[in-house]
């Protein structure tokens, strides 16, 4: 699609008229008052930035554990290039960049130990009890498990945010009540009975650039680990025709550079291209639907800000290669399969015996509790742990404790 550099603005002046307006905001679920110096989307990143689970994502995976090596992303570096990316959107598109920052940051406060892999034991093992699903699990972090303030449980963070974190991949219930991606979970839900966040209905554009930012990053940094790991050559990468025409041009430009200066030079253009291909579409969008507010956008039945068809058909074509070369290679799928068994016997334990998790504020009342309820305190307590402390866990009350590499 053709990117236009002067249509609405480009990223100057105020924000535009479909932009969320912290000013104007639907609230918190818990009344308080007005900042004198910062808007509610401001308070709303600062407060995500200074929690526990932020500070947790620096020791959870990413795709590569850490015991690969130092040079890999983790979950925090991950969300620190999504936000990134959210920003240089919101800021093109004349979005709030508070809250599409605030939505970046907030996307994987539930993501479990060792990534995926951990998500999906922790699943199955909750499986009995609802399940277990990173984005419900973030909306419990900071609506529910962070204890940090005097007059609430949870961040207390503005609708806006809460809309973005729920809902950043799209409607979760048909204009019907039906799920859109199956049953919507039951955290989502019971929150959802207290404070509306309307699942029927897409989010903000704020919420969309955050989510198109994190298929981004991920597309380009996940190529840039597999090459570090071997798993991926520049070969491979021939073989995608867009990949192949970024590095045919860095090749023109700088003949015989060194391979980690080759890799920098596709990943930056590659970033760059997408970027650029998300501000077009997003462009052509605003011209058809012409929103005159936020609730416009929430309301226009599609997604506004995302790939064009053809860069689809690019993005496609990457996550196969990544799925195909390092999600299922066989070295990683058996550090997964150690990595899941950790999780796995980690729960186990503490249902047999819950004063395994000491220091809780309510390990001592988690014995009484109903099954689901004891089965949903685990599942928390699992979930928050990063990589070294469910490993250095698992050492201490086990025997043996699988090797993840």
């Amino acid at each position: 699609m053709t990117l236009d550099r002067h249509a609405l603005g480009f990223g100057a002046g105020q924000r535009a008229i479909y932009a969320a307006d912290p000013w104007t905001s639907r609230g918190r679920l818990f009344e308080e008052g007005k900042s004198p110096t910062r808007s509610d989307f401001q308070r709303d990143r600062d407060r995500i930035v200074h929690t526990t689970a932020f500070r947790r994502l620096k020791h959870k995976t990413q795709v590569f554990i850490a015991a690969d090596g130092d040079h890999y992303r983790t979950r925090l570096t991950h969300t620190i290039e999504v936000a990134q990316v959210a920003r240089a959107l919101a800021r093109a598109l004349r979005l709030d960049e508070d809250l599409a920052e605030g939505v970046a940051l907030v996307h994987d406060f539930g993501h479990t130990p060792f990534g995926h892999t951990g998500e999906d034991a922790l699943h199955e093992a909750l499986a009995p009890y609802g399940g277990f699903d990173h984005n419900a699990q973030s909306l419990r972090i900071v609506t529910k498990l962070e204890r940090r303030y005097a007059e609430f449980d949870g961040l207390n963070l503005t609708w806006e945010t809460l809309e973005g974190l729920v809902k950043h991949n799209g409607p979760l219930l048909t204009p019907e009540g039906e799920g859109t991606r199956g049953p919507v979970p039951q955290p989502i839900l019971d929150y959802c009975a207290l404070h509306d966040l309307e699942l029927a209905s897409y989010a903000s554009l704020e919420a969309q650039v955050a989510a198109i930012a994190d298929d981004i990053a991920y597309n380009t940094h996940d190529i840039d680990d597999g090459l570090r790991s071997g798993y991926l050559s520049f070969d491979m990468l021939e073989e995608i025709p867009f990949l192949a025409g970024l590095m045919t041009e860095v090749r023109q430009l700088y003949p015989n550079l060194e391979p980690a200066r080759f890799t920098h030079e596709i990943m930056r253009r590659q970033i760059t291209a997408m970027v650029e291909d998300v501000i077009a579409y997003a462009q052509a969008s605003l011209r058809a639907v012409r929103p005159k507010s936020a609730d416009d956008v929430r309301q226009a039945g599609r997604v506004m800000a995302t790939f064009s068809d053809e860069m689809l058909v690019t993005d496609r074509q990457i996550k196969k290669m990544l799925f195909s070369r390092i999600y299922r290679h066989p070295d990683v799928m058996r550090v997964r399969a150690n990595a899941a068994s950790i999780v796995t016997d980690l729960f186990k334990a503490y249902m047999d015996d819950p004063q395994l998790m000491k220091g809780h504020y309510w390990v001592d009342h988690i014995r009484e509790m109903p099954q689901a309820a004891r089965a949903r305190h685990v599942g928390d307590y699992l979930a928050g742990m990063t990589d070294n402390y469910a490993i250095d866990t698992h050492r201490r009350l086990f025997d043996h404790t699988p090797e993840l590499r």
